[in-house]
């Protein structure tokens, strides 16, 4: 157990990385957008953001999930420690129970102003790649983790699940967020069954009603099932606009601004059913132009 706990920081950063160069030659080879701000830039920041949630959550969760699911496992607690089931099946049940765990929470983060203030600093990237997967902001980090460990338990996830999913998680958020090039038929096919990147970009659209649609990152069946699915964005992805509405400059892209971004300015626009008394469910405002709206909240 002991080494296992040693190996796997290892074995999820060698996907992490072999995923990440992959994406980030694609990202070269056939870019689907242009960057509208410097990637050197952009980077830095948004591998600030990385390194700072990288050692908080090592700091305060030192075995991390797959720690936890150790332990769990050694108790007998959850439901799947208790039916008898084939392994495997065990392992199929808690791989798509955590995915719509997580499906579940990013729909609690936009639904709730409180928990939107925290998820907004992922939104607020002005462009959409492959470090856009990446950059979450280290309090929403710690209550994901928290939510997470509490599925763990609840369904006593076997730990070669908890690492299967930690795995694909951490994957598939890199390739979906990718600023990559897919053929129309290729990502036609795909997105039936997992999230591509023209599935997830329309979500970091800065009209609310895209924004709040396409929640999966993993499987795509969530959103078809239970009607949060949007096709494509009504601009095209050419000529979406990524971001959100309130931080438009692109000097809060920098590291220390985006940690300061959910204690600063309204979060009443994008969360869920919430909107300004007599504003309409499209983005900008009607008369507004998009430069306007980009800085008036």
């Amino acid at each position: 157990m002991e080494w296992f706990l040693e190996q796997e920081p290892v074995v999820r950063l060698g996907f992490l990385f072999g995923v990440l160069g992959i994406m980030a030659a694609w990202e070269v080879l056939a870019p689907r957008r242009a960057l509208t701000i410097g990637k050197a830039y952009r980077w830095a920041n948004n591998w600030g953001i990385v390194i700072t949630n990288t050692v908080l959550t090592r700091l305060i969760f030192p075995a991390g999930a797959v720690g936890l699911a150790f332990f769990v496992e050694s108790q007998g607690w959850g439901l799947l420690q208790v039916l008898e089931l084939p392994f495997w099946l065990s392992v199929l049940i808690a791989l798509v129970v955590l995915d719509f765990a997580i499906w579940a929470q990013h729909v609690m983060f936009h639904a709730v102003p409180a928990l939107w203030r925290l998820h907004r600093m992922h939104h607020a990237d002005l462009d959409f790649d492959v470090t856009t997967g990446l950059r979450f902001h280290p309090i929403e980090i710690l209550l994901s983790f928290g939510i997470k460990a509490g599925v763990i338990v609840m369904i006593g996830a076997p730990v070669i699940a908890v690492l299967i999913f930690e795995i694909i998680l951490s994957s598939l958020a890199l390739f979906n967020h990718s600023n990559v090039r897919i053929p129309t038929g290729i990502d036609r096919v795909l997105r039936w069954f997992i999230v591509t990147p023209d599935f997830h970009r329309v979500h970091h659209s800065w009209y609310p009603h895209e924004t709040n649609s396409n929640f999966g990152f993993n499987l795509s069946l969530w959103d078809r099932l239970l009607g949060t699915y949007r096709a494509q964005p009504q601009d095209g992805h050419e000529g979406m606009t990524i971001g959100i509405n309130l931080f438009r400059d692109p000097s809060w892209e920098r590291l220390d601004k985006m940690l300061v971004q959910p204690f600063i300015g309204p979060a009443d626009s994008y969360p869920i059913n919430r909107r300004p008394e007599g504003e309409v469910a499209t983005w900008p405002p009607a008369g507004e132009s998009a430069g306007k709206a980009g800085t008036t909240r």
